[in-house]
């Protein structure tokens, strides 16, 4: 029997339809499912979308660059360099811990096309590598103030070289860098896909201009 992520639960549905379209969205290195939760409210999405937010708790695990602190990581991270020196292995892992959640949604009804996967950070590397693997056409990938933590790109999957992709960055990002966003740009764009890149003059963090841009794009891809 599957064991399922913990998961905070939103549902944004004025009309009060079945579900048929779900956001799976990961927190960063130290937060929660709660992280997120607040902002839905405030996306603005159509009152006609009938979605299912769901932000998974990532486990509690010893980060390295914390000292080996346990603490809520969806990968260890083994060295803050440019070049980001993470355990790739557990990035992976936390890959398959998503693709469940697919497909838990997928038998509660809501098809693959009408999911989107998205993630801050820590949570926007493992973002990454569930959404351009998924052997299923997906709705949209959303990532926030992230890189590409794998750079091995040859099990990207060719039913989602169309993915929308929105990546978002903050231009004084002290965590990630915007160079790390800029080139996780270049080197999906440099691969063919179709990515929005956008920056805003924040920290490592969200603003609600961009909030209100995300739910633009999602009343879009949804």
């Amino acid at each position: 029997m599957t064991q399922y992520l913990n998961c905070v639960i939103v549902e944004h549905n004025p009309s009060n339809k079945s579900i048929d379209k779900s956001v799976i969205w990961l927190h960063g290195l130290g937060a929660s499912g709660h992280d997120f939760e607040p902002v839905v409210p405030e996306l603005g999405l159509d009152p006609q979308l009938a979605v299912r937010f769901v932000f998974p708790h990532a486990p509690r695990i010893p980060v390295t660059v914390n000292g080996g602190m346990v603490m809520p990581a969806w990968y260890d991270i083994l060295e803050m360099s440019l070049d980001r020196k993470v355990d790739v292995v557990q990035i992976e892992k936390s890959a398959a811990a998503i693709r469940d959640l697919i497909q838990r949604e997928i038998e509660q009804g809501v098809n693959p096309e009408n999911i989107v996967i998205a993630g801050f950070s820590q949570g926007g590397a493992v973002a990454y590598q569930t959404a351009l693997t998924y052997p299923q056409r997906l709705a949209g990938l959303l990532t926030l103030s992230t890189y590409l933590a794998v750079e091995d790109t040859s099990n990207y999957t060719a039913i989602n070289k169309d993915l929308p992709i929105k990546i978002d960055h903050g231009t004084q990002d002290p965590v990630v860098p915007i160079v790390l966003g800029q080139r996780a740009n270049e080197t999906l764009t440099n691969q063919g896909y179709q990515v929005e890149f956008n920056t805003y003059p924040m920290a490592h963090q969200v603003c609600l201009p961009q909030i209100k841009a995300i739910g633009q794009w999602l009343n879009k891809v949804l």
